[in-house]
């Protein structure tokens, strides 16, 4: 059985042909969507955020939105690039919108990814300290945000403060207890999923991958899982990790889907993307019994517990509502994923 939601990044466009034309349609839409997505049995609504560009950028609000609209589904975020974040702040945010939704964040981080203008996390404020690269200040800023998390006290109070305080060092507030445990770490290579394992964080793994072997990308991204795991067992972490993977999914059902994605079936693609050669994983796109035999072959969806379908959020929200319904109705109990067609409203497996 898998959890099955939905990664959007969030597009918006002047074009005449876009769904989402300003900023504000595509954050409405976005809102609207994890309702219905929670509504036919889904079990989780994540954004991508990227600065500088007519995508998604500032995640807390969407997500306590969200949180307020729903009562049921998972909000989470894949990925936040840590490089242009304040991480007490970001605690503070996250904390109150973990709280408004009930405790049900999972918020993907990452070092960063290739920006839309030159080192955009300058005009933020933030420099690399001496000796570091930009990815290790994300790092660094990911490793505080995680121990503020904890909630643990650690500023000497004020002895005439404004209010009372309570005894003790003080911690940022208002403190989501939870949270904590549910980071994810977004890898793109076998190392810093290796390092995510040790860190104690649940892994993301994408639509791409550094590509280290040559061979096919779902591949290449079940052995990450598998070493991930194996790190986890060795770290000695308590808890079961989790594990999602990304992918673009399309039942071909009727004519408005076949005119779409209806273009014949493709295969992995290689690039090369912030200076590493990369392998980008193919969509899937066909009749659901085809559908359902190729994603049989998938093995790093075999490997995770978690999927979430990358949306075309242009495309507006009936249709991308269509689209998550087709595949847990059409596909996703034939692969065994659910054991039966999710009601609407239901709790879904």
């Amino acid at each position: 059985m898998k959890k099955i939601g939905f990664l959007s990044f969030g597009h918006w466009s002047p074009s005449p042909r876009s769904g989402t034309r300003s900023a504000a349609d595509t954050l409405l839409q976005s809102i609207d969507l994890a309702v219905a997505a929670e509504e036919l049995g889904a079990d989780g609504a994540y954004f991508r955020v990227h600065h500088f560009a007519r995508q998604l950028a500032s995640p807390f609000p969407l997500l306590a939105a969200i949180g307020a609209r729903t009562r049921r589904i998972e909000i989470g975020t894949g990925v936040i690039d840590m490089r242009y974040e304040n991480p007490f702040y970001m605690a503070e945010d996250a904390g109150a919108a973990d709280l408004i939704a009930g405790g049900r964040l999972q918020l993907g981080l990452s070092r960063g990814s290739p920006e839309q203008v030159i080192d955009g996390w300058r005009h933020f404020g933030y420099a690399p300290a001496p000796g570091e690269s930009d990815a290790d200040m994300g790092r660094r800023h990911a490793e505080v945000f995680r121990e503020l998390l904890k909630g643990e006290g650690f500023a000497a109070p004020n002895p005439r403060p404004m209010f009372p305080n309570p005894p003790g060092l003080l911690r940022l507030e208002p403190h989501s207890p939870g949270l904590a445990e549910r980071i994810w770490w977004g890898s793109a290579s076998d190392a810093t999923a290796v390092w995510a394992a040790r860190q104690g964080m649940n892994l993301q793994s994408s639509t791409l991958k550094a590509d280290e072997s040559g061979e096919p990308f779902h591949v290449q991204q079940a052995k990450q899982i598998r070493a991930y795991r194996a790190a986890w067992r060795e770290a000695g972490h308590t808890r079961s990790p989790r594990v999602s993977v990304s992918r673009s999914i399309f039942a071909l059902v009727n004519d408005e889907d076949r005119a779409y994605f209806g273009s014949g079936e493709d295969g992995d693609h290689v690039g090369i993307i912030d200076n590493m050669r990369a392998v980008f994983g193919r969509s899937y796109a066909a009749e659901p019994d085809r559908l359902v035999e190729l994603l049989k072959t998938d093995e790093a969806i075999a490997e995770a517990d978690t999927l979430l379908l990358t949306v075309p959020n242009q495309l507006g929200v009936a249709y991308n509502a269509h689209v998550i319904e087709t595949i847990l109705t059409e596909v996703a109990p034939a692969l065994g994923w659910r054991g039966t067609a999710p009601a609407a409203g239901n709790e879904a497996a």
